[in-house]
Parts: C-alpha cells; sequence; structure tokens
C-alpha cells in the first residue's frame, strides 16, 4: 500500500505541474512573462506545491476513497498583458488541461504498444495510472466551475460576463470545487472511463 501511494503521489506531481506549467508557457508566449518572472516555467515541483491542494487533499482522498486527487498551486498570469484578441485568455485556460490529454495520449500509446509486445503488468498498471489520472485532471479541469479553467473558458468565450460576477463567482470558487468533489464528481466517472478506453484499449 506504501509504495502504491508513492507512485500515486509522483504521478499526481508530475501530471498537475506539467498541467500549470502549460498554463504559464502559453501565457508567456502571449505576451505575458508573470510566470517566467516568478520561477514556476519550471518542471521542479516544488515551486508548485500547495499545502492543501498537494498534501491534505492527496492523503485524505487516498485513504478515505481509495484514490488520489488534488493539485498544484496556480501559476499566476496577468490577462492583461497577453496580445489583444479574444481567444488569448482562452488558450491560456485550454493548455493546462490539453496538456493533460497530451500525457494520456503518450502513455496510452505505451499501453498499447506494451500490450502487444508482452511488456510486464507492472509497467502496464503503472502507465494505466498515469493515463488515467490525467484524462480524470484534464476532464475535471474543463468543468465550468471557478477557479477551474473550464470557468475561464467560459469567460472567454462569453465576454459579455461582467467583472463583477467574475469575481463573484471566483471568490466562492473554492467552496465550489469542494462541493462538486463532494457531491458530482461521479458524474464525470463514466466519461473518464470512456476516455481512458478510448486511449488505451483497457478497461477503466
Amino acid at each position: 500500500m506504501a509504495l502504491d501511494f508513492v507512485f500515486q503521489v509522483a504521478i499526481l506531481l508530475m501530471s498537475v505541474v506539467v498541467h500549470e506549467v502549460a498554463h504559464g508557457v502559453m501565457a508567456d508566449k502571449l505576451g505575458d512573462p508573470t510566470a517566467r518572472y516568478q520561477g514556476r516555467l519550471t518542471l521542479n515541483p516544488i515551486p508548485h506545491i500547495d499545502l492543501f491542494g498537494s498534501i491534505i487533499v492527496p492523503l485524505a482522498s487516498y485513504f478515505t476513497a481509495g484514490f488520489i486527487f488534488g493539485w498544484a498551486k496556480p501559476v499566476p498570469y496577468n490577462p492583461h498583458n497577453l496580445r489583444p484578441g479574444k481567444f488569448s485568455e482562452l488558450l491560456v485556460a485550454l493548455a493546462g488541461p490539453l496538456a493533460n490529454f497530451a500525457i494520456a495520449i503518450i502513455f496510452g500509446i505505451l499501453i498499447r504498444v506494451g500490450v502487444g509486445e508482452g511488456y510486464s503488468q507492472a509497467f502496464i498498471t503503472i502507465t494505466s495510472s498515469i493515463v488515467y489520472l490525467n484524462v480524470l485532471l484534464g476532464i475535471f479541469n474543463l468543468m465550468p466551475i471557478p477557479p477551474l479553467d473550464g470557468s475561464k473558458i467560459i469567460y472567454a468565450l462569453f465576454p459579455s460576463v461582467s467583472e463583477r460576477m467574475r469575481s463573484m463567482f471566483e471568490r466562492s470558487g473554492f467552496t465550489l470545487v469542494i462541493l462538486f468533489v463532494l457531491f458530482f464528481s461521479s458524474f464525470i466517472s463514466p466519461l473518464v472511463a470512456l476516455v481512458f478506453r478510448l486511449i488505451t484499449g483497457l478497461r477503466g
């Protein structure tokens, strides 16, 4: 159990760090160097660790629900520094989930090759965990709940949403995310399992 937990924590940290760095890299390419100036464009997990999301939540989810879940400290960016254009903030928001899906696809290909080549069950188990967790992170972050990436996509697509409404939702965003995880996350489980099967050819 201890070894399984260590592997899952390592997979989680890798995945959420890549997610956040992808946001920062996209913002940097679109004209906002905030993340680069703050030293957040690094795959070193230490600058990205969030006490609650990277330590407390993974421990609680693993020992109460049997799976591991969490998040990293959000990479800062200033939307006012982005190049003018209605899709700049949209691209920054999409970068994180797309990075998770890219990881899932890469390791999914390894699984399909590994199954055919007769790779060890340990290899298939670890790579399956990487795919599943990244699919989960990608889909979860696309939920239109502040401060998740899905809400930023909505703001970018519908800029008529007032700044007042946006700030109001984001102030209560953490509570909304916790409520979603506690009461509604089971609704995305079938979708996660479906995407996992499509990528790997295995049952989730």
